[in-house]
């Protein structure tokens, strides 16, 4: 969505996690014509050198970086009544399916409670919307594909638990309270700054190193990868329109392809005639993954634009030319 397309007024945005792939990518967007706020505690999940790199590219277009923890209330209520904030993109979370089966705790204290003190600080302020991200990890092992939003949900996995109660949470806060919020479940999302833990850059500094990739499972199985331009158009449709206030859309690219097929694209793109080595799937991971798209075309317009392959190239060009991003 262009800029020029946005509303004219400048908005007091917050977005939480903005030092992240995704909330960085926002705010680096939002910056150019809004008044963005970052607020991250730079979890040391991952290197934080990586998050500062993203903070400055923030910082550049205007966005203020702001250190603190969604998990501390009365902070995060000072912060948004300080600022006057207006719109929250929420984007701040506890991530992955592996490290939630290891400790269940500490995703439930971020994303659960983290969201709740969202919420709580938002409702108590001038906050006019929050935006949630939230998973397509909350389907857990979809029955039929592709997945619309009213599938009986099992998640399989804690995080996909915390993340589904978080998207609960904004459901009963716009029924019961009014505060309009809205929950977005991204498929997959991929692109320049994705975190260094996807299997993405993973496979691509393996080949690029000449190690075999190395695949969970049989290679089989399935995801709807959407590339970080498409989930940016769907955040910032929700500065114009009210349309789908406490409702939950699927956010993906309407396509599945393999790991695989994946491993292949990259290895021609990278000149390599590497053979991946097998191992054995990891638990509490979904099978396969395709979002149904309908519900968000129709209600705000969204299509995604970048067709895997092309995101894929656009992916290792940015690589090449950042080659110490990761490092």
């Amino acid at each position: 969505m262009s800029l020029r397309n946005m509303r004219l007024k400048n908005k007091k945005i917050l977005i939480t996690g903005g030092a992240g792939f995704i909330g960085s990518h926002l705010a680096e967007k939002l910056a150019k014509r809004h008044k963005v706020f970052i607020l991250d505690n730079l979890d040391p999940y991952y290197d934080i050198e990586i998050k500062k790199r993203n903070i400055k590219i923030a910082e550049d277009q205007g966005a203020k970086f702001i250190m603190g923890d969604i998990t501390d209330y009365n902070f995060l209520k000072r912060i948004i009544k300080k600022n006057n904030i207006e719109i929250i993109f929420h984007e701040a979370a506890r991530p992955g399916v592996r490290y939630s089966i290891k400790d269940p705790f500490l995703p439930n204290k971020v994303n659960v409670i983290g969201t709740l003190n969202v919420l709580k600080a938002a409702l108590n302020s001038k906050v006019e919307k929050v935006i949630n991200a939230s998973s397509s990890s909350v389907y857990g092992n979809a029955k039929y594909l592709p997945i619309n939003e009213d599938l009986a949900i099992q998640p399989i996995s804690p995080y996909g638990v915390s993340k589904l109660t978080a998207e609960h949470y904004c459901r009963v806060f716009y029924e019961l309270y009014g505060l309009k919020t809205i929950s977005l479940r991204y498929f997959t999302v991929y692109g320049p700054r994705m975190r260094p833990d996807l299997v993405i850059p993973i496979f691509t500094k393996s080949i690029l190193k000449n190690n075999p990739p190395v695949i969970f499972g049989d290679g089989k199985q399935t995801r709807d990868f959407t590339y970080i331009d498409d989930i940016i158009d769907a955040n910032l449709r929700f500065l114009e329109t009210d349309k789908a206030n406490g409702k939950v859309l699927n956010i993906g690219s309407g396509r599945r392809v393999t790991i695989n097929y994946l491993v292949n694209i990259l290895k021609n793109l990278l000149n390599s005639n590497l053979k991946p080595k097998y191992i054995n799937a990891i638990k509490g991971e979904s099978r396969n993954t395709l979002a149904n798209i309908n519900k968000a075309k129709e209600l705000i317009g969204y299509k995604p634009n970048i067709p895997f392959e092309e995101g894929l190239k656009k992916f290792i060009n940015w690589y090449k030319k950042n080659p110490n991003f990761y490092e």
